[in-house]
């Protein structure tokens, strides 16, 4: 019964299957835990800045390790790396669950950072090792769609889990999923590594990258409370800018539409669904677009849609309706469908196979970090507006005002990145011009 389930064309899609398992789980926890922030604010009587630090610690450590990740992958094989990332994922999130103060669980949520830096880079090489050229854009396509699925449809499950059971919930259910992950992870997916004679971890690379993250991600978070010009600040940015935007939109528009619109979990998960069923359904589509004409204009145009989404949630006010924020969901799905896909595959197509690991590396770790910088750089915005106790009549106005400005700042960041895209990437990724030509 085995050996006819699991032939050598239905492998490939069962291996597919298996690592989008595992990457829904990872990229869920990136924005699950938005909604619950005040509910687990008020709980374990917490403030915004360790709340950046329930989600940054997550990213953070995923953008730090998953280096390591992807070259252990590589040398010790992408099948068992992905499995023992999904162990150390598995346990965490219990550890989160359980946890009775900010302490335990943003211990927790680092160590659940390192499960997933495993985990990652190991999806997007068995997916590259897996899959011919001809293949891999639809492929890259569908492990796009999944990601940006679980990015969008994490409000609204967190929303429901936390308003109708408890926020503790959005971490057990990662339990009996990664079980049956890691059980799906043995049956389906086949072994492979690279098999070039050096291979070696560089060490102080990563601890160089570690350190500057961790320094300007924590100056940007609590230069608010020890002061811009403190000496404390300014050599943490320092040691940043030696060693070394998009999650931070959905930290904070789940936060506004909570706080200042008042709309409960559930209310602000379902504000998301237009994102998600666009990125859901057009990222397939992008995959396939990407393998017969390129990146580049793909990667533009996504980015330009991206920073028109963002202008139009910067207008939003304390009397906004879901009917102010409905346009900005349109254009930021399609804009995100289009560009996480053949971003993804140009980068893929630019490194050889059995680099696979390292590449698919690279290019999340550069995703995470945008997302832990994206919500520490829009945060210290944010704060910056914030004059007044949270209690004050005012503070939501100041509120208002900084998210504004906040939202004005990542759109200029998304046009700028668009600018990049479309002068500096080639028209046609390598493969597919080779394949063009054959």
């Amino acid at each position: 019964m085995r050996a006819r389930l699991f032939t050598e064309e239905n492998r490939k899609w069962w291996t597919l299957g298996a690592v989008a398992f595992g990457l829904f789980m990872i990229m869920l926890d990136n924005t699950i835990v938005n909604v619950a922030l005040p509910t687990i604010a008020r709980d374990l009587r917490i403030g915004i800045s360790e709340l950046e630090w329930v989600v940054n610690g997550y990213a953070l450590t995923f953008a730090v390790i998953m280096l390591t990740g992807g070259k252990l992958a590589d040398m010790l094989g992408r099948r068992r790396i992905f499995i023992a990332g999904l162990a150390i994922f598995t346990l965490s999130s219990l550890a989160c669950g359980l946890a009775t103060g900010p302490e335990m669980l943003i211990g927790a949520r680092i160590v659940q950072g390192v499960g997933a830096a495993l985990m990652n880079p190991a999806t997007l090489s068995i997916i590259t090792a897996t899959f011919p050229p001809r293949q891999r854009g639809m492929a890259i396509g569908i492990w796009a769609g999944t990601a940006g699925m679980a990015l969008a449809i994490g409000p609204l499950l967190g929303g429901v889990i936390t308003q109708k059971i408890d926020w503790s919930w959005i971490f057990f259910v990662n339990v009996p999923v990664g079980i049956l992950a890691i059980v799906v992870a043995r049956l389906a997916i086949g072994e492979s590594r690279d098999t070039s004679a050096e291979q070696r971890l560089d060490l102080p690379g990563l601890l160089a990258s570690g350190i500057g993250l961790f320094a300007l991600t924590y100056g940007l978070i609590e230069a608010n409370t020890y002061g811009w010009t403190s000496t404390r600040i300014l050599a943490l940015f320092a040691v940043a800018v030696v060693a070394l935007a998009m999650f931070g939109v959905f930290f904070f528009v789940s936060l506004y539409m909570q706080n200042i619109l008042g709309y409960s979990a559930i209310q602000t998960g379902a504000t998301f669904l237009p994102m998600t069923i666009l990125i859901v359904l057009l990222a397939p589509v992008a995959g396939k677009l990407t393998d017969r004409v390129g990146g580049r204009w793909l990667m533009g145009g996504g980015m330009i849609l991206l920073g028109i989404s963002l202008l139009i949630f910067s207008q939003l006010d304390r009397g906004s309706s879901f009917w102010d924020i409905f346009p900005g969901l349109i254009v930021g799905g399609v804009g995100m469908a289009i560009t996480m896909t053949p971003t993804t595959s140009v980068a893929m197509g630019s490194v050889p196979v059995d680099k696979a690991g390292v590449g698919s590396a690279v290019l999340n770790s550069m995703r995470q970090v945008g997302g832990s910088l994206g919500i520490a750089i829009l945060g210290a915005i944010v704060a910056a507006s914030l004059s007044v106790p949270a209690t004050d009549p005012r503070a939501p106005d100041q509120f208002v005002r900084g998210f504004q400005h906040a939202l004005l700042a990542a759109a200029g960041i998304a046009f700028a990145g668009a600018i990049v895209a479309i002068a500096t990437v080639r028209h046609r990724s390598t493969e597919v011009a080779e394949l063009a030509a054959a």
